[in-house]
């Protein structure tokens, strides 16, 4: 398919491609930095504020 879901052969290539690209060593932070930006934009969509602390 070249516009449709990428099979099998395709997910490898791309992941091998990132592995080369960024190293083993980098993509658990680059993964870390996804879910904390994610979640920070899920708080905000929902308009909660997790930096405010309540004394």
């Amino acid at each position: 398919m070249i516009l449709g879901i990428p099979g099998g052969l395709q997910v490898v290539l791309i992941i091998v491609v990132i592995l080369l690209l960024f190293g083993g060593r980098k993509i658990p932070e680059l993964m870390r930095g996804l879910g904390k930006g994610m979640k920070e934009f899920k708080d905000a969509s929902k308009g909660e504020d997790s930096s405010e602390d309540t004394k």
